[in-house]
């Protein structure tokens, strides 16, 4: 069965019988985790973040103390004796979120060391050093970090599995943390046979590697691993971050899925000039879900080389920026749906698409619905690909860069409706003060700007700026994603409103093969320090997708530094500005949990599911730095939440007294 849909190709096959058979097979739905455990990144393979534990509520949550706290063992590795200049090495991005199973956390560090740790009582069981520092420098521009592990049990035995920064996969044993020699040896190679990529080949330009920086997907006894490659140098001719299946229990690669089709492969026609050669990057870098009924993995797409100019890959771009749907042991595409035509906006597909079950005017559906940073929610039937709602094709401006080749159109959902800002005109500029808003307008009179998806123009010498982006690069929703509740059938999201220009230019000939680049990504500042924008600059959305509407949202945060003690408001009655950040959240059976920045330090915060509104805070002892998760031991509930910002960064469980 080949179920394909795309709005933009208009190629439609989806024949009743393969209608009627994807119906006859859906069954179960995406519930979080199982009895207080927490096997998956995100709490299940549908990335739900969503615990029906409920010993923590909006009556007690207050009381929360520390039950346990675990430092990150990088601090223990004498990186100066391991490493040449191995001070400068940084690990404080402690960004990983835990597992949970049988009463064992595994952990995962900033320089990708795995630990075991007894769940109750923060006590560490094992570790296993992969020791990536010794490959040089990380190849993510934000310096060494991961996100976490995977977890796979055939009932005999159990395996964590990782692919790490530095480009290798590695299977342990979860019992005792030795290498799982079955594996293909104990690690497999992640660069192998990839262009441009693989560590015995000379290289070209400084050719980059490839390595990983999110978890893995297990489906069955498939291991979907994705990969990264750094944004550096400046030359097209960057590898491609293809994804790739192996088998668990041997480490036999299954099959490879070309997000950049290959000559002869579907698709490959939406690379005009035969920029499928050489063209880079097109994978996912980010979290993945899975159907584990449906035997399906869905592929959250990320933008091909050159974020902001694709005057060397003209055409479509396919499966670029899109949502793929792929039979999990053969690695065949089953449908996808492109949300980006030729991006050169920076909006990858930045999280997980969150599966879940909606009913919609009677009619109960098995959808999936991905957040994207340009501020629109997608909605699939999550078997077929067939939208929920409507998705119609609009036209947007066109580019003035010289040899650009924009797309005439963009894909827009007619619901539900956008969460983040998308856009600009003057009606948005900050307005506290008559004086402001003037200051403003003149700042953004040396910008272009206009609707969603207007290009990124080039600098001049008459003082023109460039291109405003809103969202900006970072979005819009970013990795943290989003949460549901399977019960009311909500979709709970994360943003920020932080618009971004693209500084676009050319490079020295021997620095690039691009005819414009974007040399650098600039913030965009506002009259007397403050922000060009009205707030609020950060929110949660809570979306019933049942109706395709928005439920509620609030501002994240009442205050923003920079704008609260502004000498310029001070006497000034200020709105809810919504400075706490665009955190990742976990849903429980009674709350909304997610940390804020304030004035007053990191919070922990729990929100009323209904209607947003705050309910009980907490303080942490950093900045929270990952996304939280619950489990239970002994019938005792904890929330678990990495934090940085200190000496060594940490773990920190929280439980009632």
């Amino acid at each position: 069965m080949n179920i394909l849909y795309h709005n933009r190709h208009r190629i439609s096959a989806v024949s009743m019988g393969g209608l009627i058979f994807c119906t006859s097979i859906l069954a179960f739905a995406q519930n979080g985790n199982n009895e207080g455990e927490w096997s998956s990144y995100a709490a299940d393979a549908g990335s739900t973040k969503y615990t029906s534990l409920s010993q923590i509520d909006e009556n007690n949550f207050g009381s929360l103390e520390v039950a346990w706290r675990w430092q990150s063992i990088d601090a223990e590795l004498d990186l100066e004796q391991l490493v040449e200049n191995g001070s400068d090495i940084s690990f404080g991005r402690l960004q990983a979120t835990p597992l949970m199973v049988d009463g064992v956390l595994y952990m995962l560090t900033a320089l990708n060391q795995v630990a075991a740790i007894d769940a109750a009582s923060g006590t560490t069981l094992w570790t296993h050093d992969p020791e990536i520092y010794l490959s040089g420098a990380p190849i993510s521009p934000l310096g060494f970090h991961h996100r976490g592990v995977a977890y796979w049990s055939d009932g005999d035995q159990t395996r964590i599995l990782l692919a790490t920064n530095d480009g290798y996969i590695i299977s342990l044993d979860a019992s005792s943390g030795l290498v799982d020699e079955n594996f293909a040896g104990g690690r497999i190679d992640m660069t192998v046979g990839i262009p441009r990529a693989e560590r015995d080949v000379p290289d070209w330009q400084g050719a980059q590697a490839v390595g990983s920086v999110s978890p893995p997907m297990v489906v069955g006894n498939t291991l979907i691993v994705q990969q990264i490659t750094s944004n550096r140098p400046h030359f097209k001719e960057r590898p491609p971050t293809w994804i790739r299946g192996y088998d668990i229990p041997t480490g036999e690669l299954r099959w490879t899925f070309h997000g950049i089709p290959q000559q002869g492969e579907f698709g490959v026609e939406t690379w005009r000039e035969e920029s499928w050669r050489y063209t880079g990057n097109g994978g996912v870098w980010t979290q993945m879900s899975a159907d584990l009924e449906l035997g399906y993995v869905y592929l959250p797409m990320e933008a091909p080389t050159n974020d902001f100019y694709g005057g060397h890959r003209p055409g479509d771009n396919l499966f670029t920026q899109s949502l793929v749907a792929l039979d999990a042991s053969t690695g065949q595409r089953v449908w996808h749906f492109q949300m980006i035509h030729h991006g050169i906006w920076d909006y990858d597909t930045p999280a997980a698409p969150n599966l879940m079950d909606i009913t919609v005017d009677g009619r109960e559906i098995k959808a999936i619905a991905q957040v994207t940073k340009q501020g629109f929610t997608y909605v699939f039937d999550r078997a077929t690909g067939v939208p929920v709602w409507p998705i119609i094709e609009r036209e947007v401006p066109p580019s003035t860069i010289p040899g650009e080749r924009a797309s005439a159109t963009q894909p827009f959902p007619t619901k539900p409706p956008a969460f983040a800002p998308q856009g600009l005109t003057i009606d948005d500029l900050i307005d506290f003060t008559p004086e402001l808003r003037a200051e403003a307008i003149n700042i953004l009179n040396t910008y272009t700007y206009g609707p969603l998806f207007t290009p990124p123009s080039l600098p001049r010498d008459d003082g023109h700026r460039g291109t405003i982006l809103r969202p900006g690069a970072g979005g819009g929703a970013n990795w943290p994603g989003a949460g549901i509740d399977p019960e009311s059938g909500i979709l709970f999201i994360p943003s920020a409103d932080n618009p971004t220009v693209p500084f676009m230019g050319t490079l020295a000939p021997g620095e690039s093969n691009f005819n414009y680049t974007r040399v650098t990504n600039q913030g965009v500042r506002g009259p007397q320090g403050l922000p060009i924008l009205k707030p609020p600059y950060s929110t949660i959305t809570a979306i019933d997708m049942n109706l395709g509407e928005i439920l509620w949202q609030v501002a994240n945060g009442d205050g923003a530094a920079r704008v609260e003690n502004n000498p310029a408001l001070q006497g000034i009655k200020l709105p809810p500005l919504g400075g706490g950040g665009r955190h990742p959240l976990l849903v429980t059976a009674t709350l909304l949990i997610h940390a804020q920045n304030t004035s007053d330090g990191p919070k922990l915060i729990a929100r009323d599911k209904l209607n947003g509104e705050e309910l009980a805070a907490i303080d942490l002892p950093g900045n929270a730095s990952a996304a939280p998760m619950s489990f239970s031991v002994d019938d005792k509930q904890y929330i678990a939440l990495s934090v940085s910002g200190q000496p060594t960064p940490e773990l920190i469980v929280y439980a009632l007294p």
